[in-house]
C-alpha cells in the first residue's frame, strides 16, 4: 500500500519521550522518523553512503592543499608575481567560502543529494580545465569555479549522512565521516609529493603549451571528487527531505530500500518493512504562504512572503547567535594552521642566509665558469675575457662590479641580479638574464641573443619536499582527535569534546612560545592539528543536531561560510606577522581558542536529541 499524509503506523514501538504533553506535529514527524530509522536498522546501505560521502568530504579536504602544492611550480609556468600568487592562494576559502554559503541554501530548497551531484560536477570540470590553463587568468578562473563546486561539499554531506542516521548512532558516525577529511590531506601531501618534485615529467609544444608534472598532480586531485559523483549516481535522495517537502512517496520507496538492503545483508530478507503510512505536516511557513495564495495581487503577495520568510530567519538565527560565536572563534585556528608552514619557510630562509658566501673585490681574469654558483654575493669584482656556459646561478647578487670581454651562454638563474655593474664588451647567449636582472648597470656595447622566452624557463627552484613532509603530518596527526571524539562523543558528550579539545589546543599554541627550530614547530603543529581534529568533529556534530531538516543545510553553509571567512583573515593577519613577531600571532590565536572553548561549554546537549 502506497503511504498517505495524515496517518501514523500503528507498529511502532512505545517509546518513553513525550507521553502526557501534546507535541507539535513537526516533533511528531522527528519522532516517527527516528522510529522508522531504528526499524531499518544501521548496516550495508549507511556504510555505502558512508564511503561515498567520504570521499566527497575527501575532495574537499584535497582543495585546499592543490594550490599550496603547486605554485612553487606553476609560477615558473603561469609568470606568477608574489601578488598573483597571493590571490591564488585567497581565492581558494573565498570561492569555497561562496560555495559553501550557496549550496546550503540550495539544498534545503531542491535536495541534498540533486544539490552535491551538480557542486561535485563543477568542481571535477573546472579542476580538469585548470590543468591544462597556459595563462594566469583562465587559470585563477577556473579555480575559482572549482572551489566554488567543492565548496558545497561540508555543509550537504553532513546534513545528507545525518538524516541517515538513528540518534543513538548519529555522533559516533558523523565523527567517523570527519575522518576523510584526513584522508583528503593525506592524499594530497603523498600524490603531491610523488609527482610534483618531478618537474621533467609531461610534455612541451614550444613556449606555448607546457604540461608539467603539476599539471598532472592537479588532475590526480580531481579524482576522489569524480568517484564520489559516480556513487551518488546510486543513492536516492535525503527521504526526510522528501517528507519535508510532501513527496511522501518518494520518501516510502526509499525508506522500504533502506529496511530491505539492510535486512537482507544481516541474513534477514523475510523482515518485512511494516510502515504504510508517513505523516508528514506542513510547517507554519507553508501554511501561512498557501493562505496568501488566494488573496491581493501578485505584487501584494510576493511582499507578505518574503516578509514572512526574513522574520521566520531573523528569528531562527538570532536562537542560535551563540552558535555562530562559538563557531567563528574556533575556527580562528586557522590562521595558526596556516602559520606554522611560513614559519617554517622563514626559518628554512634564515639558515639559508646564514650560509651565504660573500667576495670583496675578486679578480678572475680568462676563466671558464662551467659549474654552479649558489648562494653568493660579489662585491667591487672584476671579470675580464671570463667564460660562464651551461651553468646555473642561485641567489647570486654582483654588486659595483666590473664584467669586460665575457660571455654568457646557456644561463638558467634563480634569484639573480647584477646591481650598479659595468657590462662592457659582453655577449649574452640563450641565458634568461633579462633587463629586470640589471639594476642600474652601465651597458656599454654589450649583446643579448637568442633570449630564452618563457617564464617557465625563468628559475630552477627546487620543490621543498619539506613542504610536502609537514603538511602529511599534519593531516596524519589529525588522526588520534578523529578516534577520540567518534569513540568518546556520545560518552563524554558533544559540548565537552569541542570545549575540552579547544582549550586544549589553547594550551599547544601558547606553547609555540618556547619553538626555536623546525623540528619544534612541526611536532606542535602536529600536536595542535590533532587536538583541534576532535573539536571540529564535535562541532559538526552538533550543528548538524541544532538545526531543523529545513534549515539544516541552510545554517551549516552558513556557518561553514564564517569558518572559510575566518581563515582568509586569519591567514592574511598571521602571514604579515613572519618574521616580524611572534608573540601577537600566537596570543591573538590563544586567545580565540580560549573564547571559542568557553562560549562552547554554553551549549546544550543534544546526545538524546531526536533529529528534528
Amino acid at each position: 500500500m502506497w503511504p498517505t499524509k495524515g496517518l501514523i503506523s500503528p507498529c511502532f514501538r512505545a517509546k518513553d519521550r513525550t507521553a502526557g504533553s501534546a507535541v507539535s506535529e513537526l516533533e511528531e514527524l522527528a519522532e516517527q522518523y527516528e522510529d522508522i530509522m531504528e526499524d531499518c536498522g544501521h548496516g550495508r546501505f549507511q556504510w555505502t553512503l558512508f564511503l561515498v560521502l567520504g570521499l566527497a568530504l575527501m575532495a574537499d579536504g584535497v582543495e585546499c592543499f592543490v594550490v599550496a602544492f603547486v605554485l612553487p611550480s606553476a609560477e615558473k609556468d603561469l609568470c606568477l608575481s608574489n601578488a598573483e600568487k597571493g590571490m591564488l592562494g585567497l581565492v581558494v576559502f573565498l570561492s569555497m567560502m561562496v560555495g559553501a554559503f550557496l549550496w546550503g541554501g540550495l539544498a534545503d530548497k531542491v535536495g541534498r543529494r540533486r544539490c552535491l551531484k551538480v557542486a561535485l560536477g563543477i568542481n571535477c570540470i573546472f579542476a580538469f580545465l585548470s590543468s591544462f590553463a597556459q595563462d594566469y587568468g583562465f587559470f585563477l578562473f577556473f579555480r575559482l569555479l572549482s572551489g566554488i563546486g567543492i565548496g558545497g561539499t561540508v555543509p550537504i554531506v553532513y546534513s545528507y549522512f545525518s538524516e541517515f542516521l538513528q540518534m543513538d548512532k548519529r555522533g559516533e558516525h558523523l565523527s567517523w565521516l570527519c575522518m576523510f577529511w584526513m584522508i583528503g590531506g593525506i592524499y594530497a601531501s603523498f600524490t603531491a609529493w610523488g609527482i610534483i618534485p618531478s618537474y621533467g615529467w609531461g610534455l612541451s609544444m614550444g613556449t606555448e603549451f607546457q604540461f608539467h608534472s603539476w599539471r598532472i598532480f592537479v588532475l590526480v586531485a580531481v579524482l576522489p571528487a569524480v568517484a564520489s559523483l559516480i556513487g551518488l549516481l546510486f543513492m536516492p535522495e535525503s527521504p526526510r527531505f522528501l517528507l519535508e517537502n510532501a513527496k511522501h512517496d518518494e520518501a516510502w520507496m526509499i525508506l522500504k530500500r533502506i529496511h530491505d538492503t539492510n535486512w537482507r545483508a544481516k541474513g534477514q530478507p523475510e523482515k518485512v518493512f511494516t510502515v504504510t503510512h508517513i505523516k508528514a505536516p506542513k510547517t507554519a511557513e507553508d501554511e501561512f504562504i498557501e493562505i496568501q495564495s488566494s488573496t491581493g495581487t501578485p505584487v501584494q503577495r510576493w511582499a507578505v512572503r518574503s516578509l514572512t520568510l526574513c522574520k521566520l530567519h531573523l528569528l531562527f538565527f538570532k536562537l542560535q547567535i551563540r552558535t555562530l560565536l562559538m563557531t567563528f572563534f574556533s575556527h580562528s585556528y586557522y590562521g595558526l594552521s596556516v602559520w606554522f608552514p611560513d614559519m617554517i619557510k622563514h626559518l628554512q630562509y634564515e639558515e639559508y642566509e646564514a650560509k651565504v658566501k660573500t667576495f670583496h673585490r675578486e679578480r678572475v681574469e680568462n676563466f671558464h665558469f662551467n659549474f654552479s654558483l649558489e648562494n653568493q654575493i660579489h662585491i667591487e669584482g672584476e671579470y675580464i675575457r671570463d667564460k660562464y656556459v651551461r651553468m646555473i646561478m642561485k641567489s647570486v647578487k654582483f654588486e659595483d662590479s666590473l664584467f669586460e670581454d665575457c660571455r654568457f651562454e646557456d644561463i638558467r638563474s634563480t634569484d639573480t641580479v647584477f646591481e650598479n655593474c659595468t657590462i662592457r664588451s659582453t655577449v649574452f647567449y640563450n641565458t634568461d638574464l633579462w633587463e629586470e636582472k640589471f639594476i642600474d648597470c652601465r651597458m656599454e656595447n654589450a649583446t643579448f641573443e637568442h633570449n630564452k622566452h618563457g617564464c617557465h624557463l625563468d628559475t630552477m627552484r627546487e620543490n621543498d619536499v619539506l613542504i610536502y613532509l609537514v603538511s602529511f603530518l599534519g593531516s596524519l596527526a589529525v588522526l588520534p582527535g578523529n578516534i577520540i571524539s567518534a569513540l568518546f562523543v556520545e560518552k563524554v558528550g558533544r559540548v565537552k569534546i569541542i570545549g575540552g579539545s579547544m582549550l586544549i589546543s589553547a594550551g599547544c599554541s601558547f606553547l609555540l612560545f618556547l619553538s626555536f627550530s623546525q623540528a619544534a614547530i612541526i611536532v606542535l603543529q602536529c600536536l595542535f592539528c590533532g587536538v583541534s581534529a576532535a573539536a571540529w568533529n564535535g562541532i559538526q556534530v552538533v550543528t548538524v543536531e541544532l538545526y531543523p531538516a529545513s534549515k539544516r543545510a541552510t545554517a551549516f553553509g552558513l556557518l561553514n561560510a564564517l569558518c572559510k571567512l575566518a581563515a582568509v583573515l586569519g591567514s592574511s593577519i598571521f602571514a604579515s606577522f613572519v618574521g616580524v613577531s611572534k608573540a601577537i600571532p600566537i596570543l591573538l590565536s590563544f586567545s580565540a581558542l580560549v573564547c571559542g572553548g568557553l562560549v562552547a561549554l554554553k551549549l546544550p546537549d543534544t546526545r538524546q536529541k531526536i533529529l528534528h
